[in-house]
């Protein structure tokens, strides 16, 4: 039974920046919300309680009776080392004003948690309640210039709470106290890695399929590319692959993609369907409309194709776990951040049963599972691109046009990005066709064209990001080559907005 770390989530926006700090010591973990504790079992090594942006003195606040996780060692982070004092019968009072932003820790006692950490080390604080008081079983090991009960410990037993935020990368050793607490207090093995990851999925596939047959729907994507690799390597032609060109993809994307599929090995069928997406597109501009009616197209698309394929039993997806983390409502603080198509938004009249074998990894592990399995770096380094495609970048109605001059300016600026050496330091980029004109002079004529703005980010997980400081000798390049060969447009602009305030895509509802 492989060991694992479990994480209760009260609702921390950051909740993920701690499972991804466990993983990155080799070692598995998984997000729960706090009022739906799983099974407890030996595999469970340990227990962190996250943080959360309610107050323990609130009435209708989150909280969890300690007694039914057992002896195993717990770590409480912020709220979750307020709730712990709290529950003890220790005070939590307001701060007489917010503490936020960079501090420095010294260890008051000698204690495992904080083994190797330096003096002074320094924490991210992000809290509005102190802890004033600790129960009488509990002693300060840790204090910083303004908080006294910066990190304590049971006398006895491995209970640990710290009020910094350990998983962010302004808190400088803080992987290193999670690594403290995961492997030296909890003792696991650090055996997790991307090469036992395949093993392990090849074999529970192997055995939970059988010889059923599977489809799955392609995108040209890292998700659904690896999860099509780790099925096939399980099953083999019992594997049916569905590649459906939209009309929205990037330019000759279709054939590029499905060239690198039957590179793989893989069964594919690639199905144009073009002209039944912009049908249904047509005269439609607001998001919601939109985004419906490329989901519903995209189903019937993809029902009709499966019904060519006798005897098939799952639908295979490429769901990664944020999607699986941000679809749960926790029914308290935290609200369901996004409902995402890929989970549980299987339509009735499909009769399928589902196979996601990647909803346990976030998309950096996606992708070092990729290489272990072989699959093309092309592949693998291929920025995000939503699956309703350019239609998230296109803003108003859309028409084949209009996808004509996007696919055609989004070419010159993926293509430069790749020829400059950029493309690998940007998380994600794109064109965006924007729904106004602008007078323009070209030659000894007046225009009225098209504005494109152009969009490329920085991010280690697309939670947040922040626009990318490319060069103004490559945008100036980039733009002249735009205006020069696109006809249609005749002003390229560059969003320098960060998430947050701004989301990386421009239409938001998708």
């Amino acid at each position: 039974m492989a060991e694992k770390i479990i994480i209760l989530d009260f609702g921390s926006q950051v909740t993920q920046l701690i499972a991804r700090r466990v993983r990155e010591i080799k070692v598995y973990c998984e997000i729960h919300p706090y009022n739906k504790i799983p099974v407890l079992d030996d595999s469970v090594k340990g227990i962190i309680l996250s943080g959360s942006p309610c107050s323990v003195r609130d009435a209708n606040s989150p909280s969890i009776d300690l007694t039914l996780l057992g002896d195993r060692p717990i770590l409480g982070i912020c709220y979750g080392a307020q709730l712990i004092a709290h529950l003890g019968g220790g005070s939590v009072q307001a701060s007489a004003h917010r503490e936020y932003g960079r501090a420095h820790m010294d260890s008051k006692k000698s204690s495992a948690l904080l083994n190797g950490l330096s003096a002074k080390s320094q924490v991210w604080m992000s809290h509005g309640d102190t802890i004033m008081d600790l129960p009488k079983e509990y002693e300060v090991i840790g204090s910083t210039e303004t908080v006294r009960v910066a990190v304590f410990s049971h006398i006895s037993k491995p209970i640990f709470g710290i009020q910094f935020h350990p998983e962010v990368t302004h808190s400088t050793e803080g992987s290193e106290l999670i690594k403290n607490f995961v492997v030296g207090i909890s003792g696991c093995s650090q055996t997790w890695t991307s090469d036992s990851f395949a093993e392990t999925t090849i074999a529970a596939l192997k055995q939970k399929l059988g010889n059923d047959k599977v489809v799955l729907g392609l995108s040209g994507g890292v998700d659904s590319s690896v999860a099509a690799v780790l099925l096939h390597r399980a099953i083999g032609k019992n594997l049916y692959c569905i590649f459906v060109d939209n009309g929205l993809l990037r330019k000759n994307e279709f054939e590029q993609v499905l060239e690198s599929y039957h590179t793989l090995g893989l069964n594919v069928k690639g199905v144009n369907a073009k002209k039944l997406f912009y049908d249904a597109l047509a005269g439609l501009s607001d998001p919601e409309e939109k985004r419906k009616a490329i989901g519903k197209t995209f189903i019937d698309v993809f029902d009709q194709e499966s019904h060519l394929i006798e005897g098939v039993s799952w639908l295979g997806q490429g769901t990664i776990y944020p999607d699986v983390i941000e679809s749960v409502s926790i029914n308290g603080p935290s609200a369901t951040i996004k409902s995402h198509h890929n989970v549980g938004g299987l339509p009735d009249f499909m009769k399928l049963k589902v196979v996601e074998p990647l909803n346990t990894l976030f998309k950096d592990e996606v992708r070092l599972v990729g290489k272990t399995l072989g699959v093309p770096q092309e592949i693998l380094g291929r920025h995000p691109f939503p699956g309703p495609g350019l239609a998230i970048r296109i803003l108003g109605d859309i028409t084949p046009e209009k996808v004509d001059i996007l696919q055609k300016v989004d070419a010159i600026f993926i293509n430069g990005l790749k020829q400059d050496g950029l493309y690998d330091q940007v998380w994600q980029a794109g064109a965006i066709l924007l729904p106004v004109q602008s007078v323009g002079v070209m030659g000894d004529e007046r225009t009225y064209e098209q504005v494109v703005a152009l969009r490329a980010v920085t991010s280690l997980d697309g939670m947040t990001a922040d626009w990318c400081h490319l060069p103004y000798e490559f945008l100036g390049r980039i733009s002249n080559e735009i205006i020069n060969q696109v006809k249609g447009v005749n002003r390229v602009v560059y969003d320098i907005s960060s998430k947050p305030p701004a989301t990386i895509e421009w239409d938001y509802f998708f």
